[in-house]
């Protein structure tokens, strides 16, 4: 077994440290195999990253043994590969990776990471989010799908909205739909319209999908899970591996195939045929540029008619104004003094 090896990509060395060592006990696929996957796809995983920080996730040994997320640019980075200034919710701030080149991909994939999660934001602006993202999250009880139904419905909500939503597997259970927008907009804005959005669809279908944050209250339903667009919450990107057996990746979908494709179709194996023959299907978005006036009047129209202000923040984040209380409906609805048993 080889130490280490080097790749050229894209005019430049990359160099692999034990490029055999399997990531994927199930089906064999090593960290050489997760390498020339990312080049397979080269083109349309940069267009997923490029000028955006990155969070990392790691697993050095594999999917069977320990990972973690890295926010924080690694301590040997590569001159030749830009980072970004972000701000978390705490006020304190961290320089990102900005996958710009297919290269810089393989770098990372050398250290491990498997799935990328890059932010809906630039990193010459990373106060105003360029796309607003919808995680449409399936719940015990529901499977995929469900949240291909979801979809669908989404996408009738977003067309009246004036929207246009980019549909991609998850790589696991759910759908993600991106919606490419112009950066006029804050976190809380942009959060602001994504609930209108789900409240939208949530209405239409009140059997089928919710926006309750607490689970106690979801029920058998898809999750609308608006806080994807909060700040410091990011979605894995396209054709990003994720960690399973099976290795599925995120795939970009056309709307045409949401109702019959599976998240299982897509895997490392499977997914460099499917790019060479179709190219990145979303390789148009940034051309789609939309707009969130519809979305924010609707938002004012629910505060003003029904009431329907804001919903919780993920525990990380500070108080917002406005916000409801962050306790569970049943927590709250117990009489003072009253204890678990």
């Amino acid at each position: 077994m080889a130490d280490a090896m080097e790749l050229t990509v894209g005019g430049r060395t990359v160099r692999l440290s034990h490029p055999e060592r399997v990531y994927f006990p199930a089906r064999g696929f090593t960290k050489l195999d997760v390498a020339r996957y990312y080049c397979s796809v080269g083109d349309g995983v940069v267009r997923a990253l490029r000028d955006r920080p990155t969070t990392l996730e790691r697993y050095p040994g594999g999917v069977d043994g320990e990972s973690f997320f890295q926010k924080r640019a690694p301590a040997n980075l590569p001159s030749w590969i830009p980072t970004g200034r972000i701000a978390f919710p705490s006020g304190r701030y961290a320089d990102e990776m900005c996958p710009g080149e297919v290269a810089a991909v393989v770098w990372a994939a050398n250290l491990g990471v498997l799935t990328f999660h890059p932010w809906p934001v630039r990193r010459d602006d990373t106060e105003h989010p360029d796309e607003l993202r919808i995680d449409l999250d399936p719940q015990p009880g529901t499977d995929y799908g469900d949240a291909v139904r979801a979809a669908l419905g989404l996408r009738e909500v977003l067309s009246e909205l004036g929207l246009t939503g980019w549909p991609k597997t998850s790589g696991g259970r759910g759908l993600h739909v991106f919606v490419p927008i112009a950066r006029e907009w804050t976190f809380p804005q942009v959060r602001r319209a994504a609930i209108a959005i789900g409240r939208e669809l949530e209405r239409r279908a009140p059997r089928r999908v919710t926006t309750a944050w607490w689970k106690e209250e979801r029920g058998e339903r898809i999750f609308f899970d608006y806080n994807q667009t909060a700040r410091d919450r990011t979605i894995a990107g396209a054709y990003s591996v994720r960690p399973n057996p099976r290795a599925t990746v995120s795939a970009p979908l056309r709307w045409s195939e949401v109702a019959d494709a599976r998240p299982e179709d897509f895997d490392l194996a499977t997914m460099p045929g499917r790019y060479a023959e179709a190219g990145d299907v979303h390789a148009d978005m940034e051309r789609h540029v939309c707009r969130l006036e519809a979305a924010l009047d609707l938002a004012a129209r629910d505060e003003r008619e029904h009431g329907l202000g804001d919903l919780p923040y993920p525990p990380e984040h500070p108080k917002a104004a406005g916000e409801p209380k962050r306790v569970q409906p049943s927590r709250a609805r117990r009489p003072r003094g009253a204890r678990d048993e």
